[in-house]
């Protein structure tokens, strides 16, 4: 799994536990839903860290808790 598709899920995961959609999440972090919504598209590589801080604003989490997860533990090096 890619580090955008870890991303992707982990907010997807955090939508589901806090009962919003992304498109509300997108409101609430001053995004535009299209941005939101161009984060879960498989042929799109890559979210800036920046987009990524503006959805945990929105979720009213830091940074840290966001990455603070198994999964982004688990994530195979880049470098090879």
């Amino acid at each position: 799994m890619s580090v955008k598709d870890v991303v992707a899920k982990r907010f997807m995961t955090l939508c589901q536990e806090r009962k919003i959609k992304l498109n509300e999440l997108a409101n609430k972090s001053g995004v535009t839903p299209s941005t939101a919504y161009s984060m879960m598209d498989n042929s799109r590589r890559d979210i800036s860290i920046t987009t990524i801080k503006k959805f945990c604003d929105g979720l009213e989490i830091t940074l840290g808790d966001f990455f603070s997860t198994p999964e982004f533990d688990n994530l195979e090096q880049e470098i090879k």
